[in-house]
């Protein structure tokens, strides 16, 4: 109990010390907080800093694949410390979660330099080149290669293939599992594109990968002189015949709306239809929309088909198309621009517009001086009918994880949260002071959020806290669509 808790204790008593000692416990991160949300069941993934969760529905099972950042941790599944890479874990029962395997990752860096941060899942029976009865993960393999393994039976991982290697940096991949098409956030120096950009291959025959062409902005290709260069491509999302990519993940971000099937069939004016030249690039694009100096694209998500129930009695304008577009905090205790979420009107796809913004105020929990990152950093990726059109999750580092109501899209509403609680595992975070050295503070990092076909939602922890399996209460829980 700090000095002031004591002083208020002796001079007010025991109502005051035990209102001043809970508020003391929350905003220094030793209780959960809460609304509209519960723990359902937590996995602590072997302390190792987590990225991307993706919950995929395995035969009679759910199954979450984490990948993680560079580091180290020794595994007790195998009594070895191994690189960071790809943890796997049984949530069919979210109460009682099942660490079941442990993939190792690159060792050449830390952070996003090594690990295997990025993971996609499909079903084999989905990829008409595929054995129907395995289930394959496409991973990167830090800032190296992508790769794709077998985990059918997910207690034993079996590599397939290594799709592509000898990177020099990759992101966030989306694989079709309907088609087999792999956007592969790729980047190679000695091939002369100026920033990253996207190779697309054919995963259809995930033991047989076949290279289709690269991709990225006007501006990145070989042989262009402009400056600035675009930022670097973040992720791609693909929803029927369009693909959403992101650039700039925290400034100068661009988003991008792509006609897929122009993008795979190539320019049939030119006589090389996939090579980077800036007609092939445009052929393909629809629009672009360039943002803020301060604002990215790390998550572009497309909801669309909205109804738009302030509209309902206009005779125009009833239904509405929409990109939640999530900027990227990067910096400790808001030594940087906020960053928020912000929702682009796209139902022009040629003028896209962003129309609405969501944040979470910092005074709310007095953010800025918990320590670590405050602001926003992505969205859950799902398209389950439970919550698309209706809410998304949005994590937000050390105000953890916001579940947001966007049936009116040009007025977004926070309708719950949840902030786990910082454990023995939890890794402290540094800034540099003025007059030299620096100082450090333990805080709760929620990186990446997702949620599964029955409504739970997952967050993971960028500062080695693990994995939290939360559910909706209340009044947030009235808005899903759970049948």
């Amino acid at each position: 109990m700090n000095k002031l808790i004591v002083a208020v204790c002796l001079s007010f008593g025991v109502v005051a010390c035990a209102q001043m000692t809970a508020q003391s416990d929350r905003v220094s991160g030793h209780t959960p907080e809460a609304k509209d949300m519960a723990l359902v069941g937590y996995n602590d993934l072997q302390a190792r800093s987590a990225y991307q969760p993706v919950i995929h529905h395995q035969g009679n099972r759910f199954i979450a694949y984490i990948g993680h950042h560079g580091g180290s941790a020794v595994n007790p599944l195998t009594g070895k410390d191994e690189p960071n890479g790809t943890s796997v874990v049984d949530v069919t029962d979210p109460r009682t979660p099942k660490y079941l395997a442990h993939i190792p990752g690159s060792a050449q860096g830390s952070g996003e330099a090594g690990g295997a941060q990025m993971v996609r899942v499909c079903d084999g029976k989905g990829l008409s080149k595929a054995d129907p009865n395995k289930t394959y993960l496409l991973r990167t393999l830090g800032n190296e290669a992508h790769e794709v393994w077998d985990v059918t039976d997910p207690t034993k991982p079996t590599r397939v293939s290594t799709v592509i290697s000898g990177l020099t940096t990759t992101h966030k991949n989306w694989w079709e599992c309907d088609t087999g098409v792999a956007y592969l956030v790729s980047y190679k120096k000695d091939e002369r594109w100026r920033s990253r950009g996207v190779k697309i291959f054919d995963l259809s025959d995930p033991a047989q990968p076949r290279y289709i062409r690269d991709y990225g902005l006007v501006g990145q290709e070989p042989g262009s002189k402009g400056e600035p260069v675009p930022q670097s491509l973040h992720g791609p999302i693909r929803l029927g015949n369009r693909v959403y990519f992101g650039y700039g993940s925290s400034s100068s971000g661009t988003l991008q709306l792509v006609d897929r099937e122009k993008l795979l069939k190539g320019n049939p004016a030119s006589k090389d239809p996939f090579a980077p030249t800036v007609e092939n690039i445009r052929y393909a694009e629809i629009s672009r929309l360039e943002l803020y100096p301060n604002t990215g694209a790390h998550t572009a998500f497309p909801v669309l088909g909205m109804t738009i129930p302030e509209f309902s009695k206009m005779e125009k304008g009833k239904t509405a198309d929409f990109v939640v577009v999530v900027t990227e905090a990067t910096q400790n205790e808001c030594r940087e621009y906020r960053h928020m979420v912000f929702f682009v009107d796209v139902t022009d796809e040629t003028r896209p517009f962003s129309v609405s913004n969501f944040d979470v105020p910092e005074a709310s929990g007095n953010f800025c001086a918990r320590g670590g990152r405050f602001g926003a950093h992505a969205s859950n990726e799902s398209f389950t009918s439970i919550y698309y059109k209706r809410m998304v999750f949005v994590s937000y580092f050390n105000a953890g994880v916001r579940a947001v109501d966007i049936r009116d899209p040009y007025r977004p509403k926070e309708v719950g949260y949840y902030i786990p609680a910082i454990t023995d595992k939890t890794d402290k975070r540094c800034v540099a002071n003025p007059a030299g050295g620096e100082s450090c503070k333990v805080a709760i990092q929620t990186n990446n959020v997702e949620v599964d076909d029955r409504g739970f939602i997952y967050i993971v922890d960028r500062a080695n806290t693990g994995m939290h399996i939360l559910e909706l209460t209340g009044a947030a829980r009235a808005i899903a669509n759970f049948q």
